[in-house]
């Protein structure tokens, strides 16, 4: 072959290398992260020594199957439904429409006779709501204590943190001292939120988190402390036995919300958020 051929050979060759990567790189651009507005959720865990809940199985706008809408003494204009526009996995959820005022409560509730005796009980659940907490007390959690005359055991806020109540005789953990207040946190409005607890029903103790943080103002550890759970224990011999979950909302003054309550599960062991 003439030497000016082989060039030009070369030369177009070349020329074809250059463009193929040229179209490769353009072709094929980084990866992006997917939109922050709409992160992928975890599938929900579920204990085998207990149950868990998704909602997916809800047919109509009431809840059923183990669950059932409740309220006590008096009834008035709160509701909860079944709704399936906003879910924290799959497509649907409870909606509460919490009204201001005791007898505007509503609550979805299930039984806890399927779950093992025995010290342990966790609980695990999303939560979703529009408002702030109010400074006043309200409940959006409760568990009926027969250890307590039937009284509940409610997780709420009130000073616009999270805290429980005993209904019994109105203790609360943290204390409402600014201390005891600064010991806790909000519940963050319009995300998801992963709220836990554990109670050890023989030994008396009480431990919460929230998306798997341990909270040191939501914690009873046998040992009273100022401003978290001494008043909590200055009644001695406290030992829940709780029959069942109810969620919703409980107004005793302030505060209008709405709540969305996703992948429910109670058992033996802890459950975490995943």
């Amino acid at each position: 072959m003439a030497p000016y051929v082989r060039t030009l050979a070369a030369t177009a060759a070349s020329l074809a290398v250059t463009a193929a990567l040229t179209t490769a790189a353009t072709a094929a651009p980084a990866p992006s992260s997917p939109p922050s507005s709409a992160p992928a959720r975890a599938a929900a865990a579920c204990p085998a020594n207990g149950f868990c809940e998704d909602f997916e199985s809800q047919t109509g706008t009431v809840p059923s199957g183990r669950w059932t809408t409740s309220v006590a003494n008096c009834s008035g204009t709160g509701t909860a439904t079944v709704d399936a526009t906003v879910a924290h996995g799959g497509t649907k959820s409870v909606r509460v429409r919490g009204k201001a005022g005791y007898c505007n409560h509503a609550f979805a509730g299930t039984s806890l006779s399927g779950v093992p005796g025995g010290s342990e009980l966790y609980t695990r659940f999303w939560v979703r709501h529009t408002t702030a907490l109010p400074a006043q007390h309200v409940t959006f959690a409760a568990l009926r204590d027969t250890n307590d005359g039937g009284k509940d055991l409610r997780m709420g806020g009130q000073n616009r943190a999270l805290q429980w109540n005993r209904e019994s005789d109105d203790a609360t953990l943290p204390a409402q001292s600014p201390a005891g207040v600064a010991l806790s946190t909000p519940l963050p409005v319009n995300t998801w939120t992963c709220l836990e607890f554990r109670l050890d029903r023989s030994a008396g103790r009480l431990d919460t988190w929230v998306n798997g943080s341990l909270v040191t103002g939501l914690v009873v550890d046998g040992t009273p402390t100022q401003d978290v759970d001494q008043q909590w224990l200055a009644r001695g011999g406290w030992r829940p036995a709780p029959t069942d979950l109810r969620l919703g909302w409980e107004s005793y003054g302030e505060g209008d919300d709405t709540l969305w309550y996703d992948d429910v599960a109670v058992g033996t062991s802890r459950i975490g958020c995943g």
